[in-house]
């Protein structure tokens, strides 16, 4: 009998866009704590992380940290689909939104934000953890949006141009950076 794949959403919420998929919060796995890893999971264990609105939790050294984490319980050609507020993306009122340290008040989501991420410094991110990274949703430097074709069935990201009914279509409001960062 075959075994199970296991995948994972990191810091789930309360959203469940992602069925048969692990739901996991900070508290179970830590990103940064490797005892709440190594009691649960074995290394190179792992089929896929999704990671929807995580990573800008950490700063740019703890993500590196995070993603070293995620690379060392991956299985080869294992994923990270990762999704984060887009840098680039050319709107006031969002980059007030999703800005570090947020727009307030300290119990709004963003308020933990300690790292506005472009599709430069996320992909550096990852790379520097040893990932390939492919992008599938961003906003190039002159603010122009990319979208490559991805598969709902690898990870849903709801904040995302695919799944969001906000950016549905010539007018996006609220698009996330997103990458697929691999194992190899």
């Amino acid at each position: 009998m075959k075994q199970e794949e296991i995948k994972i959403v990191l810091g789930a919420g309360e959203y469940n866009n992602n069925p048969g998929w692990v739901h996991s919060q900070e508290g179970e796995l830590n990103l940064l704590d490797e005892t709440t890893w190594k009691n649960k999971y074995s290394t190179c264990s792992i089929a896929a992380f999704l990671a929807e609105h995580v990573w800008e939790h950490l700063t740019y050294d703890e993500g590196i940290e995070a993603a070293k984490r995620c690379y060392k319980y991956l299985k080869t050609s294992g994923y990270v689909r990762c999704a984060v507020p887009d840098g680039y993306f050319r709107n006031d009122e969002y980059q007030n939104i999703v800005k570090i340290g947020g727009p307030g008040p300290i119990d709004h989501p963003a308020a933990s934000h300690k790292i506005v991420y472009n599709y430069h410094t996320l992909s550096e991110v990852f790379r520097k953890a040893g990932f390939e990274v492919r992008l599938l949703e961003y906003c190039g430097s002159d603010g122009e949006f990319h979208y490559k074709e991805w598969d709902g069935k690898d990870g849903v990201i709801y904040r995302s141009k695919k799944y969001d009914p906000r950016n549905q279509g010539d007018r996006l409001q609220c698009p996330s950076l997103i990458i697929d960062a691999i194992k190899k």
